[in-house]
């Protein structure tokens, strides 16, 4: 009898080892080895992945694509016409878009026109003198890649492509925009 089980315990410890083996076997052969799998490249509207893109137009219809422009620094920021917090904070974005544009610092301004009137827009960037890009988001499409609850969302993106710090709510100071901004720039 003794044998009989030490034999069964021997032959289980056998399956469990094999069974392991087999296991490590396949995770070894599955793996990326090219360490391609995300690194940061799955879009997502959170810091450490890439940004989600998008194409949108000017109210003049220049158009901007947002992984054209990899190889600068660049804040997306989503607001509207109708949203004190973001009104507060458009001086001091304009502000640090002037310090720093020549840097490759790039402000693409996303009015919620889906959410805000079309004919308030030109009215603003004339009130606020705004020389950055300001962009139309007509269909709610980048509100849900952004997974937008809250105006203003300002999304601190690097030279990558990836998103660095997200800010939700406002108004941003000066301080904290230069200092996203000096962090998105290196």
């Amino acid at each position: 009898m003794y044998t009989l089980k030490a034999m069964q315990k021997n032959q289980r410890i056998i399956l469990y080892l094999l069974i392991l083996i087999a296991g490590g076997a396949w995770t070894f052969l599955s793996m990326d080895r090219n360490g391609t799998s995300t690194a940061g490249n799955i879009p997502a509207p959170q810091a450490g992945f890439a940004a989600p893109d998008f194409t949108l137009k000017t109210p003049t219809g220049e158009t901007f694509t947002l992984s054209e422009l990899r190889g600068n620094a660049v804040l997306v920021n989503l607001w509207a016409t109708w949203c004190p917090p973001c009104r507060a904070e458009m001086p001091s974005i304009e502000k640090m878009y002037q310090e720093y544009k020549d840097q490759g610092f790039i402000v693409l301004a996303v009015d919620m026109t889906h959410q805000d009137n079309p004919l308030a827009i030109a009215p603003f960037i004339q009130e606020y003198s705004l020389t950055f890009p300001i962009l139309l988001e007509e269909t709610g499409d980048v509100a849900a890649a952004y997974q937008l609850r809250s105006l203003p969302s300002s999304y601190f993106i690097n030279r990558d492509g990836i998103i660095n710090e997200v800010v939700i709510g406002g108004p941003m100071s000066e301080a904290l925009l230069r200092t996203r901004i000096e962090e998105i720039l290196k």
